[in-house]
């Protein structure tokens, strides 16, 4: 296997962005640093990437793509949309799966640096704006996607997580439903932890805060989904609903639910965050919803090729908003819930 430029820096414990400098030349680096990627290098054999090379020679217009999980088709649409508006303008893109690790993450922000990309387009795995500062330290444009991190140079393109969970809760409640459980994504995350507080005050503002069930949370995985709620349904007073705040969680919820032979929305009834074609081709069909997944991506891309082209104005944050669609899987279950107003009028931001 060839010499990577990952395999220099770790050689010469030094990071990716250091290697590249040394590599092309810049001459502020430390004399003791430059020497230990020159010996790198050496003992290494290491050869720098004719591609790249010839990429960066012809002027190449590149961005960088780094996103949680490329299996989940959510990331699927959002990257295409992405690839659209960069292929429009005759930019390429690096494509990076972080797998919610940070130190993964943080590993293709510093080859992100040291390809010395226009910009980058990140979900990032926390909120500590630390992680991104080596881009913006290195000049590099910088867009989150889906989640977001505090950062005055740092734009977002979101989705209105909070009132969403809000709608899609409030909908099980006018069903009837009082014993609603939610498993959402880890909580380190500001979209896990927005549609947790999202079905926190759809329960509390309709007087059902003493009937919660666990809001579980965790790595929002299909194993994660399947697991939390074998747990919820394997517990006391089981559940009539359960709320689900990501398609990876939902996945493995259903076959939860399948596994423990209840039906729905007879035995339980279910609203999810996010809606996928084979959504609609299950029955009963799952009440969603649907986020403008390829719209996120694009919004992204736009704010990014904006601030690369005036990186001195102002932070922008756009905040999408999803479609409710109510399908057939949270039928009345029980006699409708009355009070379908909420006990406190309060604005949901």
């Amino acid at each position: 296997m060839a010499t990577r430029l990952i395999d220099v820096a770790r050689y010469a414990g030094v990071s990716t962005a250091t290697v590249s400098r040394v590599l092309a030349g810049y001459p502020h680096v430390r004399p003791e640093l430059r020497e230990r990627v020159q010996t790198a290098v050496r003992e290494l054999g290491y050869r720098p990437s004719r591609v790249a090379r010839s990429l960066r020679g012809r002027n190449a217009q590149i961005i960088g793509v780094i996103i949680t999980d490329i299996q989940n088709p959510f990331f699927t649409y959002l990257v295409r949309a992405v690839e659209d508006a960069a292929y429009e303008r005759q930019y390429a893109i690096f494509l990076c799966n972080s797998d919610e690790d940070r130190e993964k993450e943080q590993l293709y922000i510093d080859l992100m640096v040291s390809e010395q990309v226009a910009g980058v387009v990140i979900c990032p795995t926390t909120e500590d704006p630390q992680a991104c500062q080596p881009l913006l330290d290195a000049g590099i444009s910088v867009v989150t996607v889906d989640r977001t991190v505090q950062g005055d140079q740092i734009d977002a393109a979101l989705v209105d997580n909070v009132c969403t969970s809000f709608a899609l809760v409030e909908h099980l409640i006018a069903d009837g439903h009082q014993r609603i459980a939610a498993i959402v994504p880890d909580l380190v995350t500001t979209t896990g932890r927005q549609r947790c507080e999202g079905y926190h005050k759809a329960m509390e503002q309709y007087g059902l805060a003493d009937s919660r069930l666990l809001a579980c949370h965790g790595k929002p995985s299909d194993r994660n989904g399947y697991d939390l709620t074998r747990s919820i349904l394997s517990g006391p007073n089981r559940p009539t609903a359960l709320f689900t705040g990501n398609n990876m969680l939902t996945l493995g919820a259903l076959r939860a639910i399948r596994d423990a032979g209840l039906t729905i929305p007879d035995d339980i009834a279910i609203v999810a965050f996010d809606d996928l074609e084979w959504m609609t081709l299950m029955q009963p069909q799952l009440t969603v919803a649907a986020q403008p997944t390829y719209e996120l991506g694009h919004t992204a891309a736009e704010l990014l090729f904006s601030r690369i082209g005036d990186r001195q104005r102002n932070r922008q944050e756009v905040i999408l908003q999803p479609e409710i669609i109510i399908r057939q899987s949270c039928a009345h279950h029980i006699e409708p819930f009355r009070r379908l107003v909420p006990s406190k009028s309060a604005a949901i931001r």
